[in-house]
């Protein structure tokens, strides 16, 4: 037999196959018209959104209180329409009492982004009726009061909050991001005839065009969560989280435009985002507060552009782009160290360690330096590039202490200051998964990469963002440390007597107990991370005209899967064989060069 929390996961991945499939299939998008009764400056000036709703009701009712006022609660499981009707139909009836009053929680399989309907029936008096409202992305979040010992807030997104329910009517309500909802009634004797109560997922109907499987159920789980995790922040604007803080910050858009491009390939969110903190961002102000974050949107638009290759996008950033490398050349001395001063952050579990952090930002600022020389130079500003490409190498004889910092050691790595094998053995291994964090761990990953480590790497991986699948997660967290597995009770469950509620528990920073995100896009990396360097995809020339397949299966048997280019889908597929030697079939669209090694 299986346990509720083992039906109730099974009953996602049916839910992620189906969205899968629909996505494959689905119409490619449209921009709005509005009716002709509207007048042409009206039409002209109307916004559309970009995405698409879909309604999933609940899979399982988890717990109740006073059940006893609770009639048919197992109709609210039942498929809905999202039409009230005065016809005789399955409802669940919900009855107060004097001091008496039922709840019910509902669990609707995964996470998600959106809110909520509820369809109402025929009652004996019109007047609406008042229900509280509690989301939760685990079940202890959607139990919980909002006070300071909890971490709970309505900060950013509504998750508890009382709304009337009409007679006879249709309701929809919400916009956060959550798995469970828990319902109260308010008021006393009253009666309130249900006959659905269904999610209203939100998100951009868009194919799943990348893919992969392997040999590993853990590791394929880990590529498709990581997907979806993206996928639920790819909304308007590419954010970071559903519930919070919904903005577009540009560190965790690195590893989230890795991500989409990967899975979705481009799309116009990921511009519009990138765009959107120009616009926002007058020089010579940071980037989000943080001049860290501003050098991440040096990285991304060079990631950017060598997948895409549309220099006259790139064009439009020229402006702003070498006004902002020349700012950065400033801020680095004769000797080869920088000097920013404002927002220096790495990531939160970094944030008390200033000689990882001094260390980390010395290898971004180089990074970004080597970007900018890339991009001027598709440019045609030989100058800038040249600059660029000076400062970077005095940078070079710059070798900060990094400080057993597994994130900081990582990023030495990727800009080539300290040898990777030296930084996998010194740092990134020891421990294994210990130190990791959601955020830097795709570049802890890609260095251990680097280093040749492809079994610690994919072993790490499968223990730390799959600990997150243990404890019930369906996306990725803001944070996770893997010790908090010990004596953890699931995120889908009741927390047991004797056992820790994780999410209320763990957590620090801006991330306290409950406000901590569980569906969280930096969190994304391994997905970008498995498709480059195991399925072994990589961009060579600018738009994707010549790209490289070095497979790295680490302890993997076979391992095969797709990866969106402007051109169309390459399909990859790798065996190894007896002899421990990897056989490749690769499937390419025209105009794509491929490189074997």
């Amino acid at each position: 037999m299986f346990s509720q929390s083992e039906i109730a996961m099974k009953r996602f991945w049916v839910y992620i196959s189906v969205l899968f499939f629909v996505s494959l299939h689905a119409e490619p998008e449209k921009k709005g018209i509005l009716p002709p009764v509207f007048s042409q400056k009206v039409s002209e000036l109307a916004q559309f959104d970009t995405r698409t709703r879909a309604y999933i009701s609940p899979v399982r009712i988890m717990w109740t209180q006073n059940e006893e006022l609770i009639a048919g609660a197992e109709n609210l499981l039942l498929p809905g329409n999202g039409q009230a009707t005065t016809a005789k139909t399955p409802k669940c009836i919900f009855t107060s009492k004097e001091g008496k009053r039922p709840s019910i929680l509902l669990d609707f399989g995964c996470e998600i982004q959106g809110g909520l309907q509820f369809v109402t029936c025929k009652r004996n008096v019109t007047k609406p009726i008042k229900i509280r409202v509690r989301l939760g992305e685990s079940v202890g979040e959607a139990m919980c009061e909002i006070t300071p010992e909890n971490g709970a807030t309505n900060d950013h997104a509504m998750r508890d909050y009382i709304i009337e329910l009409p007679w006879l009517g249709v309701c929809e309500v919400g916009n956060s991001g959550f798995r469970f909802v828990r319902i109260d009634m308010v008021e006393d004797n009253v009666s309130l005839p249900i006959k659905e109560i269904r999610a209203c997922l939100v998100y951009r109907d868009i194919p799943y065009l990348g893919s992969f499987r392997s040999s590993d159920p853990r590791v394929d789980s880990i590529w498709l969560t990581g997907a979806y995790t993206l996928h639920l922040n790819l909304q308007e604007y590419l954010v970071e989280a559903p519930k919070r803080d919904r903005l577009v910050w540009l560190g965790d858009l690195h590893p989230e435009v890795r991500t989409a491009l990967a899975v979705f390939g481009d799309n116009e969110a990921l511009s519009r985002g990138l765009d959107f903190a120009r616009d926002e961002t007058p020089l010579p102000g940071w980037m989000n507060g943080k001049c860290t974050y501003s050098l991440w949107w040096i990285l991304i638009h060079r990631d950017y552009y060598r997948y895409h290759g549309n220099l006259t996008y790139l064009k439009e950033q020229q402006p702003y782009l070498g006004k902002l490398l020349k700012i950065l050349i400033s801020n680095v001395d004769k000797q080869g160290n920088e000097h920013l001063e404002k927002g220096r952050f790495l990531d939160w579990p970094t944030s008390k360690n200033k000689k990882a952090v001094d260390s980390g930002i010395h290898a971004l600022m180089l990074m970004s330096l080597d970007a900018g020389a890339e991009m001027m130079s598709a440019l045609g500003d030989v100058g800038l590039a040249e600059q660029c490409s000076e400062t970077a190498s005095r940078m070079r004889e710059v070798i900060p202490e990094y400080t057993a910092s597994k994130q900081s050691a990582a990023l030495a790595v990727l800009a080539g200051i300290v040898p990777a094998e030296k930084a996998n053995k010194d740092v990134i291994q020891v421990g294994g998964a210990k130190g990791f964090s959601t955020f830097y761990g795709y570049y802890i990953l890609q260095a251990q990469g680097l280093a040749g480590d492809y079994v610690g790497a994919i072993q790490n991986m499968k223990e730390y963002w799959g600990g997150m699948l243990d404890l019930g997660a369906t996306t990725f967290w803001e944070d996770f440390d893997i010790d908090w597995k010990e004596n953890a009770s699931r995120i889908d469950e009741l927390t047991p007597p004797g056992k820790i509620d994780v999410h209320k528990t763990y957590g620090d920073y801006c991330y306290k107990g409950y406000r901590h995100s569980l569906a969280h896009g930096w969190a994304s990396g391994p997905t970008a991370w498995l498709s480059e360097y195991v399925l072994g995809v990589s961009i060579v020339e600018p738009g994707c005209k010549v790209v490289k397949i070095e497979p790295h299966l680490g302890a993997l048997q076979w391992v095969e899967g797709t990866f969106p280019t402007p051109y169309g889908v390459i399909k990859v597929r790798h065996n190894r064989r007896p002899d421990g030697s990897v056989e490749s079939e690769v499937e390419a669209p025209k105009g794509i060069k491929i490189i074997k090694r």
